[in-house]
């Protein structure tokens, strides 16, 4: 299983230590804080795989915080699981309303906690779960390195199969070519954007050949995106 990032905002010192021991143990990389500002600047330096986020946190609340991960194009599609003590039923629905993904009230089980984190991840981001990625005639099997288009094996270089890895993860999705390079590459890479071009040409090329649809579609000055249908 590949190691899903978690961004944890939670200001109760015994609560967020006792959920940094339980997610470190199922092999999560838990990053910490008890200040919704510094939440949004952490998300935005390297975005998590999903954040737990709770209703009350120092500086800006916790439903503000979701708000702007919403807002933001590069953590609009990150799911959120909101903790709080709120129980009412308006309270949820507004939590779900402004973008969250699942709601938990306090107290609560950390195994159960556990479980309902990895069930989110599973749902959205099936390469975390060591699962096989598919997309129409493509399959992805993440843990043996492999992919196959129609049951045949294409043979990708490390990058082509990071970049497909990626679209598999979000069909449809536009990505820019500076989203794709902090994705793929990394966010300290120093990689120029043509970069990218060049990879989309190989890895094109290879899930092409033989004449098959090409399911990669260039966006004009947007980026690409694996869309069967275009």
């Amino acid at each position: 299983m590949a190691r899903a990032r978690m961004l944890l905002v939670e200001d109760d010192a015994s609560l967020a230590e006792l959920l940094v021991w339980h997610f470190k143990r199922e092999d999560f990389d838990v990053v910490h804080t008890i200040d919704g500002e510094e939440a949004l600047l952490l998300a935005k330096e390297k975005v998590p795989d999903i954040v737990l986020l709770d209703w009350m946190v120092e500086g800006l609340s916790g439903i503000e915080v979701c708000r702007r991960l919403r807002r933001s194009a590069e953590t609009a599609n990150v799911p959120i699981i909101m903790l709080t003590a709120r129980g009412e039923e308006e309270d949820r629905i507004r939590g779900l309303e402004t973008g969250a993904d699942d709601y938990v009230t306090k107290p609560f089980s950390p195994r159960e906690l556990v479980a309902r984190v990895s069930a989110v991840l599973r749902r959205v981001r099936p390469a975390l779960a060591g699962e096989a990625l598919s997309y129409a005639d493509l399959e992805m099997d993440t843990v043996g390195h492999k992919v196959r288009r129609s049951g045949e094996v294409i043979p990708l270089g490390p990058t082509e199969f990071r970049l497909l890895k990626h679209f598999l993860e979000h069909p449809g999705h536009v990505f820019s070519r500076e989203r794709l390079l902090d994705s793929v590459w990394g966010h300290d890479s120093d990689i120029e954007s043509r970069t990218v071009d060049v990879h989309i040409r190989r890895l094109r090329k290879a899930i092409n050949e033989g004449g098959r649809p090409d399911i990669i579609r260039t966006v004009r000055s947007a980026g690409y995106a694996l869309d069967a249908g275009h």
